[in-house]
């Protein structure tokens, strides 16, 4: 990265780097990298909740679902996962579709992104609220009303200490909580496998490979479903934002983040089955599926013990907080990105001597707290706050996602293009997939929920109209990008 600004003529001049010693740190390595996206994704809160309503909609075919789910991300992160291979830097989407669209697009795509990320903070914010309750009830503790509310500061305040250290520190903790999450997960998994085909277990379905098939559900219904799987992998790009502290970017990124989506889509896909045949796979095991409130705490109790339900409440508890945590590093880089391109008060592109960018973390995890206090002021608790934000923050994702997918199909056809034309296929499909999701998230719904379109769609236009209106910072972008190293 260069140190010096950087001027070209008709155009304006980016704002300078910050001085040496004071920028961010080029220190991590692939398995770091994965930490933050796993972090994000966060797969024992995922799977304790993302099942429930796709067994609703497919009946037993929920492990095949998940394949699908997979196969649809697989195309949506594969614009990620090429272009990181040619393009390192801290502001994700906003760089990518700005190296491949024009820093006119970037800047819309980043801000999309940013709204994402946000509003995510906040909805992450509201689940680690939500299963510090379930956590405390499985204790048998109980908690003023407004107790919520205590947690989800106290949350992100931990957040924000973690996050003004040194990037390193941070994927670590995510590493180590990410580890004992997915192998408590897992190994609740076997022990359900085992029990079911040893004959032991207290349904009589057995080990129904059928639910790796779609069986009886329509592929209108699995489609529909898998739209619920793929929130499951939300926040895989996060890595994306470590591109400027991360040794040897382009091999690192491109391959922490395929590890990150493959790790994830096995992992699931496992815990899936294990779920689908430790209900049972008659209409009653069914229907207690898609009517469990916590799928992996009701299977603990069931095959292990309440003890085991009471570690799963605490790890999903700390899984929630690992994902609150990464969610938050993500916004601040792409916020200290956009800064140092002069969107925003320039002590937004400022980092501490740990180079962490200081000044947007603190930004970040304050909007993330506004926000909850709000939802709480107008009548919300913390399950709304999840749901709500989650929302938002997922239709803001589809389009940022889907400027990713279109700079790489334009990044392919143009002339001396290291990628082949044939692969266009892979994210034209992604692109198809990430429009269905829009459609079915919008579709349908019922108030508050037909609300959220508007007001993602008004954070979006809220990007269009400021680099519209401010051209200059269109140009500050542009030169920005043909600084960095990124061709």
């Amino acid at each position: 990265m260069a140190s010096t600004p950087h001027e070209t003529s008709g155009r304006a001049t980016a704002r300078p780097d910050p001085a040496p010693g004071q920028g961010l740190h080029r220190n991590l390595r692939v398995w770091e990298v994965t930490a933050l996206s796993v972090g994000f994704m966060g797969p024992v809160m995922a799977m304790s909740l993302n099942g429930i309503g796709v067994a609703g909609l497919v009946g037993k075919a929920v492990p095949f679902t998940f394949i699908v789910s997979f196969a649809g991300t697989m195309a949506v992160a594969y614009a990620f996962i090429r272009l990181t291979r040619y393009f390192a830097h801290a502001g994700s989407v906003y760089a990518l579709a700005g190296a491949t669209l024009g820093p006119r697009a970037g800047f819309f795509g980043g801000f999309a992104l940013l709204g994402t990320y946000l509003f995510f903070s906040a909805c992450i914010v509201g689940a680690c609220a939500v299963f510090f309750d379930a956590m405390i009830g499985e204790l048998g503790i109980s908690v003023p009303t407004w107790g919520w509310l205590v947690v989800g500061v106290l949350a992100s305040l931990a957040a924000l200490g973690l996050n003004l250290r040194e990037s390193k520190t941070v994927t670590r903790v995510l590493l180590a909580i990410g580890m004992v999450g997915i192998l408590t997960m897992l190994g609740l998994a076997f022990v359900i496998i085992a029990r079911v085909g040893s004959g032991t277990a207290p349904v009589s379905t057995g080990l129904d490979l059928g639910t790796l098939l779609p069986g009886d559900a329509s592929w209108t219904a699995i489609m529909t479903a898998a739209v619920f799987g793929f929130l499951s992998w939300a926040g895989f790009e996060s890595g994306t934002t470590l591109g400027e502290e991360t040794r040897d970017p382009k091999r690192t990124i491109p391959v922490a983040l395929t590890l990150a989506v493959v790790l994830a889509g096995v992992i699931y896909t496992v815990v899936m089955f294990a779920q689908s045949v430790g209900f049972g796979t008659d209409q009653a095991g069914l229907d207690a599926f898609a009517g469990a409130s916590s799928t992996l705490t009701q299977l603990s109790s069931t095959y292990i013990g309440s003890w085991f339900a009471v570690v799963i409440s605490i790890i999903a508890f700390c899984v929630a907080f690992a994902s609150l945590l990464s969610c938050s590093a993500a916004a601040a880089r792409l916020v200290y990105a956009m800064a140092r391109d002069g969107f925003g008060p320039a002590a937004l592109a400022r980092t501490n001597t740990t180079g962490a960018p200081s000044t947007a973390t603190y930004l970040v995890i304050g909007l993330a707290i506004a926000l909850m206090l709000f939802l709480a002021v107008i009548g919300g608790g913390p399950v709304e706050v999840y749901y709500w934000f989650a929302t938002i923050a997922t239709l803001c994702m589809v389009v940022a996602y889907g400027m990713a997918s279109v700079g790489v199909i334009r990044h392919t056809f143009r002339p001396g293009s290291p990628i082949r034309a044939w692969e266009a296929l892979v994210p034209a499909l992604g692109l198809a997939f990430l429009v269905y999701v829009y459609v079915v998230q919008v579709a349908g719904q019922e108030a508050p929920y037909t609300y959220f379109p508007w007001i993602a769609g008004a954070w979006c236009l809220l990007g269009l109209v400021v680099i519209i209106a401010a051209p200059r910072l269109a140009e500050r972008i542009g030169s920005r990008i043909s600084q960095e190293d990124l061709g």
